[in-house]
């Protein structure tokens, strides 16, 4: 899994790299900004609209130079600026600010709001004030020039990290950060990029190679991980020529009540749908004819007419999803918890009965080990209290999963998969899950892989991943607003075949 690194790790990663290959960091910043370069070249294709490459006077600010004497060289309309703010200038940016003279282009330095670029909503801006190393709000001119580049609606273009955003920690002076539309990021990429509440900097990403030493980033430890899809392909189980319905497990999805019985429908289907070999659903007595109509395939069990009460179902599954639709009726909570006093078979814990956990946080003692938990935001609130930033969330939830030995996925636009102190970012998905029962699917896909003998951190990885894979499928034909949670089961078979596919083959030469 591609690591997440801190900005310490990154530089130690720099020195690395630049003394085994016997290089230097001008050599090293070269060929980074290489990367940056193409990147733009291949999109711009000589697009004569007018770039602004606003750089600041360290490393980052050299980066910038370099695109834009490649962009230069290449006859791109640019303009090269220096905010002049103080006399620190770093060797590799005054190397590199010769070396653009030389072409001619002498970038103009910026020593007052007056002298500000005149830039538009159609023009381009190369952001390179700052890097990641960043740990005190920008002041002065130089938070000017980043509001003043936020107003230009220009098109934001930031080089390895947004100037005024830190790596590790929150923003406090919201205006004092440039808003980009796009970052391109070196050789790892970054925890910020992770946090909802720096979604307005770093609108979209993409992580760069720029040669940096393989062997020693293997070594850093690290508790952050991206997960894509060359991580969870080795995840899957083929199945076997003789297998057969038990082989592939039994699952028990229990929840629902009166009004929301189709908590329990989704989940039920996407645990059969993910590959359960048997899937019961232990519900109220009025779901009954629901159930049994929409999914014939899954077994019904029926606990009183509206509302689960006893939990004293007679099938025998190898791993129980609960909670969804369930309520928190007080009779249904005392059933809750003296169900967990007689179980001891693997939970998927979601919903409603993360809630009864949240009300009787001594009940917590009883659930097994690696039990996944799956809250939205509000559930967590409920389970571990409120907190000041998502760094804080993120830290808060890692420490709970370790105290009660729990696998939290901790849904969102990157869920997280957090095990044993460290989180697992899911890489695929978009806004078309912000829909109603799109949890109740997730539940059935996790409670589904662990019915089929996957362990449950790799479980929830891997059915995280397909969920968010099928609404990436899913938009290719559709728009955001008219998705809806089943679409999730319906696009489930096309994400296999999407992660089971060979990668492309090069065209052979034409003889």
């Amino acid at each position: 899994m591609s690591k997440i690194l801190t900005a310490k790790q990154i530089y130690q990663a720099d020195k690395v790299t630049i003394q085994k290959n016997n290089i230097t960091s001008i050599d090293l910043m070269e060929h980074a900004s290489l990367q940056c370069f193409q990147w733009i070249h291949n999109r711009l294709q000589g697009n004569p609209l007018p770039i602004h490459v606003i750089c600041g006077t360290g490393n980052n600010g050299g980066d910038g130079l370099v695109v834009a004497r490649m962009l230069k060289k290449h006859g791109y309309n640019i303009k090269t600026y220096v905010v002049n703010c103080d006399n620190t200038r770093s060797a590799d940016f005054l190397t590199n600010y010769e070396r653009l003279k030389e072409l001619g282009d002498w970038p103009i330095m910026v020593s007052c709001d007056a002298e500000f670029p005149k830039i538009t909503e159609n023009d381009m801006v190369i952001d390179a004030i700052f890097g990641i190393g960043l740990n005190r709000a920008p002041e002065g001119l130089l938070k000017e020039i980043i509001q003043h580049i936020n107003k230009s609606n220009a098109y934001i273009l930031s080089i390895d990290f947004p100037s005024g955003l830190f790596a590790d920690k929150t923003v406090k002076d919201k205006d004092s950060v440039v808003k980009a539309f796009q970052v391109l990021t070196f050789e790892v990429p970054k925890l910020a990029f992770l946090m909802p509440e720096n979604e307005p900097y770093c609108l979209n990403w993409e992580v760069l190679p720029i040669g940096l030493d393989q062997e020693f980033i293997f070594k850093q430890k690290s508790n952050y991980y991206l997960t894509e899809k060359h991580d969870v392909l080795p995840m899957y189980k083929m199945r076997s020529k003789f297998s057969h319905k038990g082989t592939y497990g039994h699952a028990l999805i229990i929840g629902g009540s009166f009004g929301k019985i189709g908590a329990v429908t989704l989940a039920s289907k996407a645990c059969l749908k993910i590959g359960s070999g048997l899937v019961t659903a232990y519900i109220p007595k009025c779901g009954y004819p629901i159930l049994q109509t929409a999914i014939p395939e899954v077994m019904v069990e029926v606990d009183t007419e509206k509302e689960l009460q006893h939990f004293n179902f007679k099938t025998n599954p190898n791993v129980i999803g609960i909670g969804v639709g369930m309520g928190t009726s007080e009779k249904t909570k005392q059933g809750f918890v003296q169900f967990l006093k007689n179980n001891t078979l693997p939970l998927v814990v979601d919903a409603d009965a993360i809630n009864c956990i949240a009300k009787d946080k001594k009940s917590l003692e009883l659930l097994p080990k690696n039990t996944v938990i799956t809250p939205h935001p509000k559930e967590l609130e409920r389970l571990i209290g409120k907190w000041k930033d998502d760094y804080h969330k993120l830290e808060k939830t890692i420490e709970f999963s370790k105290k009660h030995q729990l696998i939290i996925v901790l849904k969102g636009a990157n869920t997280a998969v957090i095990h044993q102190g460290k989180a697992h970012f899911n890489t695929t998905g978009n806004p078309a899950l912000a829909t109603a029962g799109s949890g109740d699917v997730l539940t059935g896909l996790i409670t589904g892989l662990i019915a089929q003998n996957y362990h449950p951190l790799e479980a929830s990885i891997f059915a995280a991943y397909l969920h968010g894979l099928t609404a990436d499928i899913a938009m290719q034909n559709m728009v955001y607003e008219t998705f809806t949670a089943s679409d999730i089961i319906y696009n489930l078979s096309n994400a296999f075949i999407h992660l089971l596919a060979p990668p492309p083959q090069p065209e052979q030469e034409k003889k």
